[in-house]
């Protein structure tokens, strides 16, 4: 800023007009008087005073509303400007400073430059999110340690939990808890125990079943498997029930569980990893939604359906009992609709079972009372709350079938 002198005089052949300025010291705002010379712009206060005058050259335009000129000046460390408002003079000031923007035509290139590479670089995280971290989900698995999916899987299984118990039941969602389902409780564990020792798992398997009568099972990161009741009451024999709990164990055996988080929750899984935040991320959200409503992809399936007649094969039980119960169920009339809507690829599914299952003797997995006793497993409630608590339910929380996992 120039000392101010005294200003007597203007020649009246110069351009000038109001303006508003803004000495760069304080946010105070002066209405001025400028004055075009052949050498810059000259501010002048209202006691005629010059308070700043500026080279042609070294204006610059700023970002301004249309039909505002605001001017900078090159090189100034204070953030003095100029805003010009009558068109004239703007015009006379553009015609004197070669070097500023004529009209805002560079300040409009760069803010569709600038717009442009933000749509690119919105999209460029869309890509991203929709195919990069997917990819990305098989290569980063090994890298995940046990120990962070076991946190994850209790994270989510809180929610899920939640989300089953829908009726606020409580601990009374749980079958296998009192004494008269003890017997049960033991044959399943009897069960879960032959198929457990015969594989190798990366954690430890936590079994449970639940009142709801849809005939579904589901796995969790970490190794928690919820089996429904209507599952239970569906299957005609242990192996049946058998079948399906060693096709989650497959997608447990394979860590199917974590990778879909990983893909589906992506960046907010792995800023919780790192941030050691994964009971409040939004990846716990993600993840129980994930596991309820969506399925996974038909090489997952797949995967988990050879698991299952694999691990039948180990413990001398019927291969193709995942592929008996999936067919029944979907030969029902009314969850048949359901499933074919959400999984036409349930008949291949059973076709492929049975090609790759070798017929023959299976030894039974648990004999008649062990059955019976399982069959009975969530029968000591009173037949109200019973039946309360298998009530089906709302669409919203409805979450499929055996051919779900």
């Amino acid at each position: 800023m120039t000392d101010a002198t005294p200003h007597a005089m203007t020649d009246a052949t110069m351009p000038r007009g109001g303006a508003v300025y803004f000495d760069g010291t304080s946010s105070a705002r002066h209405d001025v008087l400028i004055e075009l010379d052949t050498t810059g712009v000259r501010v002048i206060g209202a006691d005629w005073r010059v308070l700043d005058q500026w080279a042609y050259d070294d204006l610059h335009r700023l970002s301004a509303p249309d039909g505002v000129l605001r001017l900078g000046r090159r090189g100034e460390t204070l953030l003095a400007r100029l805003e010009v408002h009558d068109a004239d003079l703007a015009s006379a000031i553009e015609d004197r400073a070669a070097a500023l923007d004529r009209g805002g035509a560079a300040e409009r290139r760069l803010r569709r430059k600038v717009v442009a590479l933000s749509l690119a670089a919105a999209a460029s995280l869309i890509l991203t999110a929709i195919f990069g971290v997917p990819a990305l989900a098989s290569r980063l698995m090994p890298f995940i340690p046990i120990s962070i999916e076991q946190k994850l899987g209790k994270a989510v299984d809180r929610q899920v939990r939640a989300k089953l118990d829908w009726r606020h039941r409580g601990a009374t969602i749980a079958c296998g808890t009192t004494a008269d389902e003890k017997p049960g409780r033991e044959a399943l564990g009897k069960l879960v125990g032959k198929l457990e020792s015969a594989t190798v798992l990366p954690v430890p398997l936590q079994v449970e079943v639940v009142r709801r009568n849809e005939p579904n099972a589901f796995a969790l990161p970490g190794g928690r498997i919820y089996v429904n009741e209507g599952l239970i009451v569906n299957s005609q024999s242990p192996d049946e029930l058998a079948g399906v709990l060693a096709h989650e164990i497959g997608h447990v055996a394979h860590r199917d569980g974590t990778r879909t988080v990983l893909q589906t929750a992506g960046l907010s899984f792995l800023f919780g990893m790192m941030l050691g935040d994964l009971v409040g991320g939004g990846a716990v959200v993600i993840a129980a939604r994930t596991v309820l409503k969506s399925s996974y992809s038909r090489h997952v399936e797949a995967a988990a359906d050879a698991f299952s007649v694999d691990l039948m094969s180990k413990v001398g039980g019927d291969q193709r009992a995942l592929a008996v119960i999936l067919g029944r169920i979907v030969s029902d009339k009314q969850q048949g609709i359901k499933i074919l809507r959400d999984h036409p690829e349930t008949a291949d599914r059973i076709r492929a079972i049975n090609a790759i299952a070798v017929a023959g003797q299976a030894n039974p997995i648990l004999d008649a009372a062990e059955w019976n006793a399982l069959k009975h497993i969530c029968t000591a409630l009173p037949a109200d709350v019973k039946r309360a608590a298998v009530t089906p339910a709302p669409k919203a929380q409805d979450n499929g079938s055996a051919a779900h996992r």
